[in-house]
């Protein structure tokens, strides 16, 4: 475990690095996305290994959620780094010529990412790449609940960087609130809410800018004029893959009571074709991370009717993937995001009625439309808020590195991937160079009859 002191050296060193200004370079940002691109090749079976241990993660979730999006995000950062780390010369107003506007994006300073245990490799490695790539020094703190994936870190990151430029630091809740009072540049933090306000606080201390990618109930809705075979698949994949375990997985299905039935037959023909009669033996379902959450979720099983899944296995942290009907918003399912393999079902007579129980509920990270009316879409997209909606598909919008993903509200403050990753982690400084060759005296003092000229000038 750091001490306290210890934490302050590394912090301070990586303030001194960081004022060499060798991480302003552009040819030096660049250098530093290649190596780490190329370690995270290099390592990817021990990548793909410490995600097994610490999650039952399925090899190929592992490599497309975890390694695969990272080594995109590169490529696509590299892509464009120079292009956004150019100064910027903008219009000036006519009344101050001959002066010349600039914005330039400088780096924030030194940042702190904290990452969680549901994707831990991921998770931590993009806001890495956008700290990186808009010339930042980091410190990373991973969670300790996967201490596997956790270790994997902390060595690909110490035989890549010099750790006064970028470290890992590694430990439980205590070392977290260590590095928490020490003063850094920006504080990135993906989890739950709760601990979220505990680092926003934190922040308040020195005024520190915070990203809080958090989560929330995610909503998935269903019309009636679906194609329902290929809805059911896409709403099963998203809320299933790596177990439920996923910020932006449906939390809860509201569908339409005319399709209700159809849908649930379609949704456990999926179930059986993705995971066998048996998924407790299936080579592609994960496992839930700790005996914590697998009694926080074994809970939930009591809700509702179980017609699909609701199997357990405490040794081995298994739950089956599930579906619960008969779920009322009085349940106690429905008054947390539930960040697990099991998917309520409450239906709904028409679109307004689900729009409103949506919109009495804190903003989501997510929502999912299931329609192929576009005047229902709309009617979602203007009538709701949430921090991303995708209709007739579920998470494929995380990997989009155009659009910006972050939250509202209670699911979040801030974007990133993609511009958003570098922009998060840049200050825009405005600049006006005035010249001195020559010196119109319109604002000066006497004002005397200017002030007619002045409004004309300013029509």
């Amino acid at each position: 475990m750091l001490a306290t002191t210890d934490l302050q050296s590394i912090v301070q060193a990586q303030k001194d690095f960081f004022a060499t200004g060798k991480t302003k370079e552009v040819s030096f940002r660049k250098e530093q996305l290649k190596k780490l691109k190329a370690v995270i090749e290099e390592s990817e079976a021990v990548i793909i290994e410490a995600l097994s241990q610490d999650l039952g993660k399925p090899q190929l979730e592992a490599f497309l959620t975890e390694i695969a999006y990272c080594r995109e995000e590169v490529h696509y950062f590299l892509q464009h780094l120079e292009p956004w780390a150019k100064i910027k010369p903008v219009s000036t107003p006519l009344p101050f010529f001959p002066a010349k506007s600039l914005i330039v994006p400088e780096p924030v300073g030194q940042v702190l990412i904290i990452s969680p245990w549901n994707y831990p490799f991921q998770l931590a490695i993009v806001p890495l790449l956008g700290a990186i790539a808009a010339g930042n020094c980091a410190i990373i703190k991973p969670s300790e609940i996967t201490p596997n994936t956790s270790q994997v870190l902390a060595d690909l990151i110490a035989k890549t960087f010099d750790p006064n430029y970028i470290t890992v630091v590694e430990g439980d809740e205590t070392v977290a609130q260590a590095l928490l009072q020490q003063k850094f540049d920006h504080i990135f933090y993906t989890g739950g809410s709760a601990v979220g306000k505990i680092v926003m606080k934190a922040a308040a201390e020195y005024l520190t800018p915070v990203t809080l990618e958090l989560g929330g109930k995610s909503p998935c809705i269903v019309e009636p004029d679906v194609q329902v075979e290929y809805s059911a698949k896409r709403i099963i994949w998203g809320k299933f893959i790596n177990a439920g375990q996923t910020c932006i997985a449906p939390d809860y299905l509201l569908v339409h009571r005319d399709i209700k039935e159809e849908l649930v037959r379609n949704m456990k023909a999926s179930l059986q074709e993705f995971y066998g009669e048996n998924p407790k033996e299936s080579s592609d379902y994960a496992r839930i991370v700790s005996e914590k959450h697998f009694n926080r979720l074994s809970q939930f099983l009591d809700n509702g009717t179980v017609i699909a899944g609701g199997e357990t296995d405490a040794e081995s942290r298994y739950i089956a993937p599930t579906l619960l009907d008969g779920v009322t918003w009085d349940d106690s399912v429905m008054e947390e995001e539930i960040f697990g393999p099991i998917l309520p079902i409450i239906e709904y007579d028409d679109l307004d009625s689900a729009i409103a129980q949506v919109n009495a509920s804190p903003k989501p990270l997510a929502l999912y439309l299931f329609s192929k009316d576009k005047n229902k879409q709309q009617k979602v997209l203007q009538e709701t808020s949430s921090g991303g909606v995708v209709f007739n598909d579920t998470l494929v919008h995380f990997n989009c590195p155009e659009l910006p993903f972050g939250g509202i509200g209670e699911s979040g403050i801030g974007s990133y991937h993609g511009k958003a990753s570098f922009d998060r982690f840049t200050h825009y400084k405005s600049v006006l160079k005035q010249a001195l060759w020559l010196d119109i005296p319109l604002r000066y003092p006497p004002y005397a009859d200017k002030l007619k000229f002045l409004k004309f000038l300013f029509k």
